[in-house]
């Protein structure tokens, strides 16, 4: 009963479906305390770009009235301003898409809505989720400090209970690093396994979507929903057999202070539980990987804001113009060398995983940065965006200021179940509950 004694804001994805499932909660009350929630802190945290009120209670209501269809059924979920939505606007937090309102889904929103989801608004991102204007959002943990980008709206809203699911995207760091900052569960599965189609794209090989949610619970509810989990489920052991290999990647000298001595002292506590602890070395040839990534995803934008250029050259910000113009003067021969090491890159990781249950490491070089003009770095999500493999950062290292810091699960390619299922267990063993709102 003490889901139900909390304020029904502050239920999971998977407490508040379990109760609807049982008759005692319905999605109404849900999406309305949820609704209770945004109106109350908006105004400090500016997470959403568009909330209608109205027409999240109409499909709540319509929720209430029809047979369950999923786990999913009633839950409202926001999605990240560049991901469009037939009926809301998207805006891409760019003045030329101002009055823009798309006539269909995209691939992503669509699922969730035919799975019974309530879409409850959109988030606000950096514009186009790669530069130009910044979003006006604020971290629900200290108003001065980013919420980490892209995906800024996702991480924010879903961290201070606003929503309990979210999505976001992933080209550099856009996901798993708003989720380290705000303190969320993030999630960027493999690459392509949930298609990109109608998300404005960055860069192809890289661009990926992202899960926000409130617990590792409520990200098996979303691989559900995107059909990633297996037939059988996969085989991990419990806490004290768990295999884990420590990657500290060869940019580790620029991780704060702060987040070195908490990565070492949660490998402690790893260690006193039983864990089996291994040390996974980062093959010198790979040591350039972010480099590698960035050229690739800068490259992307030679051709991705095209159409703003010739449909509104005096709207599109700088940013995008000099990508347009290859300031960084990419080569071909240059743009096949960096795919060609990623490609063998991909292969050498998941070699050196060996038995290793999940990769472990850092989700961010620190706590959120001072200041709202600046997304934080990506330094340690990069190389695994690079290598299209399956990440989630769980809230289980925090600064002596008690502010969050991710802990980063690394997996190898398709492993997407095998990963939120070693997060379940690291979860449920070692989770401290702390929110903004505590």
């Amino acid at each position: 009963m003490k889901e139900v004694l909390r304020p029904l804001w502050q239920l999971t994805a998977s407490q508040a479906s379990t109760l609807m499932q049982q008759g005692r909660l319905s999605s109404e009350q849900y999406v309305r305390a949820c609704l209770d929630r945004i109106a109350e802190r908006e105004p400090q945290v500016k997470a959403w770009a568009h909330v209608d009120a109205d027409t999240a209670l109409a499909q709540a209501r319509a929720c209430d009235a029809q047979p369950r269809r999923s786990a999913l059924h009633g839950i409202p979920v926001g999605l990240k301003d560049v991901i469009r939505s037939f009926d809301q606007p998207t805006r891409f937090n760019s003045p030329i898409y101002a009055n823009h309102r798309p006539n269909e889904d995209a691939h992503s929103a669509e699922v969730l809505r035919l799975h019974g989801a309530v879409i409850l608004g959109k988030l606000q991102t950096l514009e186009f989720a790669c530069g130009g204007q910044f979003p006006p959002t604020c971290n629900p943990w200290d108003l001065a400090r980013t919420p980490g980008g892209s995906s800024s709206g996702s991480g924010a809203a879903v961290a201070d209970g606003m929503v309990p699911l979210a999505l976001g995207t992933q080209t550099g760091g856009s996901t798993i690093r708003p989720a380290a900052f705000c303190g969320a569960v993030g999630m960027k599965p493999t690459w392509g396994r949930i298609p990109f189609d109608g998300i404005k794209s960055f860069a192809a090989h890289l661009d990926t979507v992202g899960l926000f949610a409130r617990s590792a619970d409520d990200l098996a509810l979303l691989l559900e929903a995107y059909a990633l989990l297996e037939t059988e489920p996969p085989g991990v052991p419990p806490l004290r057999q768990l295999k884990l290999a420590v990657c500290r990647t060869p940019l580790w000298a620029q991780a704060e202070a702060v987040a070195q001595y908490a990565f070492a002292a949660f490998l402690e506590r790893l260690r006193a539980a039983g864990v089996q602890l291994s040390e996974l070395a980062w093959p010198e040839e790979l040591a350039a990987i972010n480099t590698w990534q960035d050229e690739v995803m800068q490259d992307g934008g030679r051709s991705a804001f095209l159409p703003e250029l010739l449909k509104a050259p005096e709207l599109l910000h700088q940013d995008f113009k000099n990508k347009l113009s290859n300031h960084l003067q990419l080569t071909p021969a240059g743009m096949r060398l960096a795919l060609d090491r990623i490609a063998q890159a991909r292969m050498t990781f998941e070699s050196a995983m060996g038995d290793a249950d999940a990769v472990i490491g850092l989700s961010a070089p620190g706590p959120a940065p001072l200041g709202l003009h600046s997304q934080g770095m990506a330094t340690f999500n990069r190389l695994w965006t690079a290598l299209q493999v399956p990440c989630i950062s769980l809230p289980l290292l925090w600064s002596p200021e008690g502010l969050p810091m991710g802990l980063q699960l690394i997996h190898r390619r398709y492993e997407d179940h095998r990963l939120v299922t070693v997060a379940r267990t690291l979860e449920s063993a070692l989770y401290e509950e702390r929110h903004p709102w505590n």
